[in-house]
């Protein structure tokens, strides 16, 4: 592929757009910087309206032959997609950490390992939908999930090669082609995705990227009225634009949206297992949708809860990402920084006190101190708005009810976190509206299982059978058992 590069630290990466098999340099650019010391990487193609209709166009005309592969005729090149991201794990992770500032060790051990994964299990799942029966007595129904078109999949900045590998797998193995917007302020994992794919022979249009503004090429794509289905992972604002696009089309979306997820620490809970747990919240520089940021602890364990927690907290290492002891690193731009900050600030002025943190890190411009605000009310601001940075709010309750009622006092319903007793941990957590909640850990996440949010926390689920679900055109061929007699018919 002859295209102009950046040089990462020694990585070379395309700046430019990956359309139709080939980089397409665009007529704008943007400056991206990274966040872990504020040196300018270079200049990203920004996408015009022009090239997010050549990469549909592309998409479109590789439909057909991509759809006709099958399930099985598809797997064995979404298998060589990811021997192509193991063959530059290195590469991956590096840039990644340097492009979006997460922790270099949580992308060896954790997102690399997960990106292959995430095409190789549903090539594989694919398998299994093919032709399913349902016998009745009337009827033989043949189930199909047929590919819908051209899919639109935009990521976030907090995890862009693992979350564009986990909508990719499904929407690829289904037999859609993609057109790939990535983030603004961390592209470049994507552009390197391009070259994996392109490396493993996909054909030329089944996978496009397109980078640039959420407000310009994301828009644009976004209003194609060529989609098929639109997956997106990001902000409440942001999704209500997308959904007001697509609507105008009547494209389905699946959004994935923010979270405000309760961590929830019962009287009979292992108090420093809930300690050790509650660190990780601000790992990533709590830039992570999945955390509970919202401690609520019963009042009998609190202060022995918040002298385990600070106890951990004081051992975290604030640092360069690349570093493998890091364990927080950067905030991943300046107005993100202002933004978490001014939260803090808001909190603080409004009469909440802060138990530690709440200021920058002197590690570097884009850092901040863990924090930890208590004192506060349901209806505060801090309480009820994603932060999305290394600040967690405390709250005392003093039984199960009170516990369940705050859980569900936010507009959000994306995940959660329950320490106690199993079978009463079990029993509280069936009363949170929230899309998923671990009982004494987290993280816990299988390909099989399903994922996904309630209220403004998302619209769908993703992950085994439902992400097929989404991707799909579902269509019953219907054999009847018996002769069929017109007279008869009926819904």
């Amino acid at each position: 592929m002859d295209h102009s590069v950046l040089d990462i630290d020694g990585i070379a990466v395309s700046p430019d757009h990956y359309i139709d098999g080939r980089r397409v340099a665009g007529e704008e650019s943007f400056e991206l910087f990274s966040p872990i010391d504020q040196r300018l990487l270079g200049r990203v193609s920004e996408g015009s309206s022009a090239q997010v209709d050549a990469a549909v166009r592309a998409a479109q005309q590789a439909f057909p032959a991509w759809a006709a592969l099958g399930a099985a005729g598809r797997k064995p090149c979404l298998d060589r997609f990811a021997e192509e991201i193991g063959r530059r794990a290195d590469d991956f992770c590096r840039l990644e950490s340097r492009d979006a500032g997460v922790l270099l060790s949580r992308m060896r051990h954790g997102v690399v390992p997960r990106a292959m994964l995430n095409l190789t299990w549903f090539a594989q799942h694919a398998l299994t939908l093919q032709d399913r029966v349902i016998e009745t007595a009337q009827a033989q129904h043949q189930v199909r999930h047929d590919p819908a078109g051209v899919v639109a999949i935009i990521t976030p900045w907090n995890a862009p090669l693992m979350l564009s590998t986990w909508k990719l797998g499904p929407a690829l193995a289904s037999g859609n082609t993609c057109v790939l917007k990535p983030p603004e302020w961390a592209p470049l994992t994507c552009s390197l995705l391009a070259d994996a794919a392109h490396a493993a022979g996909l054909p030329p249009g089944v996978l496009n990227v397109v980078q640039g503004s959420g407000a310009g090429t994301g828009a644009r794509l976004v209003s194609d009225e060529r989609l098929a289905r639109i997956s997106f992972t990001g902000s409440v604002p942001t999704a209500r634009r997308i959904a007001q696009a697509a609507g105008a089309h009547l494209v389905p979306c699946s959004l994935e949206l923010g979270g405000k997820s309760a961590f929830i620490v019962l009287e009979d809970a292992d108090i420093d297992g809930a300690a050790a747990t509650a660190a990780l919240m601000y790992r990533n520089a709590g830039q992570v949708c999945l955390a509970g940021t919202r401690l609520l602890v019963h009042e009998r364990v609190a202060d022995r809860f918040v002298a385990a927690l600070r106890a951990r907290v004081e051992r975290l290492v604030v640092g360069d990402p690349r570093d493998e002891a890091t364990e927080v690193g950067p905030i991943i731009h300046p107005r993100q920084v202002e933004r978490v900050q001014g939260f803090v600030d808001r909190a603080v002025a409004g009469g909440a006190e802060l138990l530690w943190g709440g200021a920058r890190h002197d590690f570097g411009a884009q850092y901040l101190q863990p924090t930890l605000l208590t004192g506060l009310h349901q209806d505060d601001e801090i309480v009820q708005s994603e932060v999305f940075g290394p600040v967690l709010t405390l709250q005392t309750f003093a039984g199960d009810d009170e516990a369940v009622a705050l859980a569900n006092g936010t507009d959000y319903g994306l995940g959660g976190i329950c320490y106690g007793e199993t079978a009463h941990a079990t029993a509280l957590a069936q009363q949170v509206r929230t899309g998923f909640i671990w009982i004494n850990s987290f993280g816990i996440r299988d390909l099989a299982a399903p994922f996904g949010g309630i209220k403004r926390s998302g619209i769908g689920r993703e992950g085994g059978d439902w992400s097929f679900e989404f991707f799909c055109d579902v269509k019953d061929i219907v054999l009847p058992k018996a002769p069929f007699h017109a007279s008869f018919a009926h819904r």
